[in-house]
Formats: structure tokens, sequence, C-alpha cells
């Protein structure tokens, strides 16, 4: 009969592997600036709903 070894967490391995590989090539965005820009927006939509109404 086959001798079985264990081999570990087998379930968890590609995803080890993945983020040991994993290489940070994208642009960097500081999380104030996203958090600027969302305000931005959210102001910028309700200032149209008021200038431009859609529905009378």
């Amino acid at each position: 009969m086959a001798d079985k070894k264990d081999s570990g967490f087998q379930s968890g391995a590609g995803l080890i592997r993945y983020f040991d590989e994993e290489e940070i090539n994208g642009p960097s965005i500081h999380p104030v600036v996203v958090i600027a820009i969302a305000v931005i927006l959210a102001v910028v939509v309700e200032l149209l709903k008021v200038f431009w109404p859609i529905f009378p």
C-alpha cells in the first residue's frame, strides 16, 4: 500500500504562491486623494441636481 506523506494544507498553497510572486507595478495613489476625489464628485453631483434638474 502507498505510504501517505503529510504535505500540509493544500488549498492555501496557490494563494501563498500568488502573493509571494505579486509585483507592484501600477500607479500609487494616496488614500487622501481618493477620498478628496469622492467628496468633490459628490458635491458636483449635488450641485448639478440644483442647477440642472432633470425632473421638475
